[in-house]
């Protein structure tokens, strides 16, 4: 990469989909500039970026937005590649797979955590009743399992800790950009479901990576975060 590139991530320090974004960005050793983006009002900058969805993570490489956390990983995957220095130096980790069908594959899952996991989080971190918890805990519970039956596959075909092999990839991350909340929204016990032993040991591996470490969101942070959001939106529910 050019010594002149300028690599500047708008985003949330709480935010999943911003997470993923770090993490790519972190496995590929690309020093960026990180700008928290305020809850409200949305800033020029953001709505300048991504003017269509007006939301994070937005990455500006050299002046040029891009929007959402998958096709972001896509372009960091692409820019920082193996070959964009001659001599190369050792080749960074891979995102998604070389391979068309596991790259393939790698998407759908993405796009069934985003779709069928992501929304019951939500529904988790800001249920107020504990027979609600409970309830949302047992979708969560059938949702999650399929992706139990996904990683006890890929650990059959080789001696692989992650989705994506020996080291963390795409569906690796576009899961592991949960664990913090599921932790804070568990009570602290962690990534654990009942019948699911596979995924517990996967997400203790995952959060010890060094590309996640240093930016996975302490749970109690985000136990007190979701407090103060909670009596926000209790706050504009009575007002309208």
């Amino acid at each position: 990469m050019a010594t002149a590139d300028t690599v500047k991530l708008l985003g949330t320090w709480w935010s999943p989909f911003v997470l993923r974004v770090r993490i790519a960005l972190n496995l590929k050793s690309v020093e960026y500039e990180f700008i928290e983006e305020p809850m409200f009002p949305k800033s020029e900058l953001l709505l300048e970026s991504n003017p269509v969805y007006r939301k994070v993570p937005v990455l500006i490489h050299n002046h040029r937005p891009i929007p959402e956390s998958a096709v972001i990983a896509q372009y960091i995957d692409d820019v920082w590649s193996s070959s964009s220095s001659s001599p190369p130096p050792p080749p960074p980790s891979s995102i998604f797979p070389s391979d068309p069908y596991h790259r393939a594959t790698a998407l759908f899952w993405s796009r069934y955590i985003d779709h069928e996991i992501f929304p019951i989080f939500h529904g988790l971190c800001f249920a107020t009743h504990e027979r609600d918890k409970k309830e949302e805990m047992k979708k969560l519970a059938e949702k999650i399992s399929p992706l139990e039956d996904v990683l006890c596959l890929i650990k059959r075909k080789g001696n692989n800790k992650f989705f994506g092999g020996e080291r963390i990839g795409w569906l690796d991350i576009a899961l592991g950009s949960l664990v913090g909340w599921f932790t804070a929204c568990n009570g602290g016990v962690g990534f654990c479901f009942e019948g699911s032993p596979s995924l517990s040991r996967w997400a203790e591996d995952f959060a010890a990576e060094d590309a996640v470490r240093g930016v996975l969101p302490p749970a109690e942070e985000l136990v007190e975060f979701a407090k103060g959001l909670s009596e926000i939106l209790k706050g504009a529910r009575k007002s309208n």
